[in-house]
């Protein structure tokens, strides 16, 4: 049979069928005497594939085999035809089925030490109903754990045709999870009282506050300072005053003041 006659009688099959169809099953359509092979079937499958481009179907080849399913672009407004929302899935749910597809065979107690929390038994039997998971051993253990596998239908419902579609671990950690995302804001400013005196800090500047600091203080020696000059040394706090220190001594030399008279005024100040 040439192509053109087999592409009418796949494409009716594969939309009538409720189930993907592999070639080995759409070639039990016909007999010896079609003498159709695999080779036709998959040049056919090939054929109905490019001509869904620019359609709301698509011909996709998933785990089970081939089927015919909505684009996803169209898919918003497709699911507008059916009253009952679609199904939502918790988190733990989602960690534990990534865990099972990442990490299999993996048991029970292997996952509940990874998430660290213990898995429902729900989440599990949610799973094995809907056959994404089942049964593939049993760890040689103490116990003998049952180690859990992903099945074709995971990969059909997922829209995968095989785990190596599976998006790298790489990429899963790169992901922000949007609900992390959060401003957090300044925390008030709360004067810190009863405790030893930062020598880096400020000096409170309300009156108690102000009085308790000038009796410590006092008792301190006081830090070397250059005469002439209204700054203190490197290692004194920028706070601190020093008592015999005048603003006159504070001011800088004028500009017509010789170099010797500083000098000399600095020799009779050290005296």
């Amino acid at each position: 049979m040439q192509i053109e006659q087999l592409k009418p009688i796949i494409e009716a099959a594969l939309l009538a069928s409720s189930q993907p169809m592999t070639v080995h099953q759409l070639g039990d359509l016909f007999n010896e005497a079609d003498d159709v092979d695999h080779g036709q079937i998959a040049r056919v499958l090939e054929a109905l594939a490019d001509d869904c481009a620019g359609r709301g179907i698509e011909l996709k080849q998933v785990a089970s085999g081939f089927r015919y399913q909505v684009r996803q672009e169209v898919h918003p407004w497709i699911t507008r035809m059916w009253t009952e929302k679609p199904s939502r899935y918790s988190r733990a749910l989602l960690e534990t089925l990534a865990l099972i597809a990442y990490r299999q065979p993996i048991t029970r107690p292997e996952i509940e030490q990874i998430r660290g929390v213990v898995v429902s038994t729900n989440i599990i039997k949610t799973m094995e109903e809907r056959e994404w998971i089942r049964v593939v051993g049993y760890r040689d253990v103490p116990g003998k754990p049952a180690l859990f596998g992903t099945t074709r239908a995971f990969l059909d419902y997922f829209n995968l045709k095989s785990l190596d579609q599976l998006p790298p671990l790489s990429e899963i950690r790169d992901m922000e999870d949007p609900q992390l995302r959060f401003e957090q804001e300044p925390l008030p400013v709360r004067a810190v009282r009863d405790l030893p005196i930062d020598p880096d800090g400020e000096i409170p500047t309300d009156d108690a506050d102000a009085d308790d600091t000038t009796d410590i203080m006092a008792d301190a020696p006081a830090p070397a300072a250059s005469p002439g000059s209204g700054e203190s040394g490197s290692h004194m706090s920028p706070s601190v005053e020093i008592p015999t220190s005048t603003a006159d001594e504070a001011a800088p030399p004028a500009a017509d003041v010789e170099p010797d008279a500083a000098e000399q005024d600095t020799e009779e100040y050290r005296a």
